[in-house]
C-alpha cells in the first residue's frame, strides 16, 4: 500500500549546463570588474563582493536543501507510524 516516491535525479547534461552557466557568469563578472576604468581599491572591493555573494549563494541554497530533506524525512517516518498502525488496528476485536 504504501508507494516510495521517486528520487528526482538530475541527468548529466543538466549539471554540466549548470556548472558552465555558473563559470560563464562568474568568468564575466571578473572580465567586466578587471576592465573597469577605475581605481584598483573599487575592482578589487567589488570583486571580493562577488565572491561574498558566490558563497551567500550556496549557502542558502544548501539550507534550503537540507531544509526540504529533513522535511521528507520527517512526513516518511509520520506515514509508516499511521500505516503500523492501520495495519494493528483490529476492528472486530472484542476489547
Amino acid at each position: 500500500m504504501s508507494e516510495t516516491p521517486v528520487k528526482q535525479q538530475s541527468t548529466a547534461a543538466f549539471y554540466g549546463q549548470a556548472v558552465a552557466s555558473f563559470g560563464v557568469a562568474l568568468g564575466a563578472t571578473a572580465v567586466g570588474i578587471f576592465n573597469l576604468q577605475t581605481d584598483a581599491w573599487v575592482r578589487a572591493f567589488l570583486g571580493i563582493a562577488v565572491l561574498y555573494l558566490v558563497t551567500s549563494a550556496f549557502t542558502l541554497a544548501k539550507v534550503i536543501r537540507d531544509r526540504q530533506e529533513a522535511g521528507q524525512i520527517v512526513n516518511r517516518v509520520d506515514q509508516a507510524r499511521l500505516e503500523k498502525m492501520l495495519a494493528d488496528y483490529d476492528p472486530l476485536q472484542k476489547l
